[in-house]
């Protein structure tokens, strides 16, 4: 890096972070979006897809945990070097998968290696920003999974109807190694960034440059009713998110008529709309906080309003009649699934040294539970319909926010764990 300040140089370090997670989903996503082009080619039924989609859970949720505790030890920048090259690999040996049980194995090695995204995502923002921005910068970052998802729907319609659903594998998967150099070339830590101001360096640090603290045990931190508050948000949601991430190019196909290219012209939408509600998280209690709240009650606010319409919208999904009507009930539940704000808590709660691995515990029992639903949404869509999926996720997120609030009493204070 030649030298030079850099003005604001946290937020380019969000929105390189933000490019991570979009590229993370873009290779997830790339077989949602060729999945029923993919059951056609390999005769494949929907308790088939759901198979394989348990296969990158199954190695997902445990490596969650496995690589937030990585994230910890190696530092982001070597963490993310290493997962980051080793997905945009797995995901390019995705092209030369011929039946159910290669395009499986290939998935359980896409779940070892994108597990560490979020966990590091977060660990790198709460070096970067002070606590009061850390909602803000966390969901710029995690919007990347909805842009990711959004880019994908034509990104890779596009390339599997001129090249081949192969070719799309290996087209998304090229693009994360382009990321890699970027990241190799430009994040250091605060402390030795060569372009970060004097000035947003005391900002960031708030003039505590001292040693990072050994890390915890694992058993240690799961006495603590906050971890809980944690492990639980992300428990009850992150089987909405893989439902949402995995079926949705799926139900506009097999519900609402649409063919590959009718996906490539609309189902963006709804991914959008997530990454717009992924920001929001952050920048609705950042505007109330500017207001005079303090942030616990911003962000608490923010939770409850969204678990009360969540009910409203999951209903609306199954009775609206026209297909771009169903596209836009879909685009404002995924607006409110996103703004609940569910991967922002550890860094509101948690010293940046533990950040990751009590990020990584979360998504670990939130992507295990992901896994067995997996299992049944396969059998609910083939033996009945979409609509009893819609109608469990409509109270999820009114009980996650009672059971958050009553274990994490005060976000915004930071615990002292030892």
């Amino acid at each position: 890096m030649s030298a030079g300040v850099v003005r604001n140089l946290r937020w380019y370090i969000a929105v390189l972070l933000c490019c991570s997670t979009a590229l993370n989903y873009l290779d997830r996503q790339t077989l949602s979006v060729l999945a029923s082009t993919i059951q056609r080619e390999l005769h494949l039924t929907s308790v088939h897809y759901s198979y394989v989609t348990f296969a990158f859970l199954f190695s997902y949720a445990p490596m969650y945990a496995v690589g937030g505790r990585l994230i910890d030890r190696l530092g982001t920048r070597r963490g993310l070097l290493l997962f980051v090259s080793g997905w945009s690999i797995v995901n390019m040996l995705h092209g030369l998968a011929r039946s159910a049980l290669q395009l499986g194995v290939f998935r359980v090695l896409l779940g070892v290696t994108e597990a560490a995204n979020i966990p590091g995502g977060v660990k790198a923002v709460t070096e970067w920003f002070p606590v009061r921005e850390r909602a803000l910068a966390v969901g710029i970052f995690n919007a990347g999974t909805a842009l990711g998802a959004a880019l994908a729907v034509p990104v890779v319609s596009f390339v599997a109807l001129r090249l081949g659903w192969r070719a799309a594998f290996v087209v998304t998967g090229a693009l994360g190694l382009v990321w890699v150099a970027a990241w190799a070339l430009f994040y250091r830590l605060p402390a030795d960034h060569p372009r970060l101001s004097a000035d947003e360096r005391a900002f960031i640090t708030g003039g505590d440059a001292g040693e990072v603290p050994p890390p915890v045990p694992v058993l240690r931190l799961l006495r603590l009713p906050e971890t809980w508050g944690c492990i639980i948000a992300r428990l009850m949601t992150d089987p909405i998110s893989y439902f949402l991430a995995f079926w949705m190019p799926k139900y506009l196909q097999d519900e609402r008529g649409f063919d590959l290219s009718a996906v490539g012209k609309l189902a963006w939408i709804p991914y959008l709309a997530q990454a717009l509600g992924n920001v929001a998280a952050g920048a609705i209690p950042r505007a109330l906080i500017a207001r005079g709240w303090a942030l616990d009650r911003a962000r608490k606010r923010t939770m409850l309003v969204v678990s009360l319409a969540m009910p409203a919208l999951c209903l609306e999904v199954t009775r609206v009649g026209h297909p771009v009507a169903a596209v836009a009930v879909i685009a404002a539940l995924m607006f409110g699934h996103a703004a609940w704000g569910n991967v922002i808590l550890p860094a509101e709660v948690f010293p940046r040294h533990l950040v990751g691995t009590v990020s990584g515990l979360g998504g670990m029992m939130g992507g295990l539970l992901g896994a067995v639903s997996q299992l049944g949404i396969g059998r609910v869509v083939q033996a009945v319909s979409y609509g009893p999926l819609f109608g469990v996720c409509a109270f999820v997120y009114l009980t996650a926010f009672l059971l958050v609030a009553r274990l994490v009493p005060d976000l915004g204070r930071i615990r002292s764990v030892r």
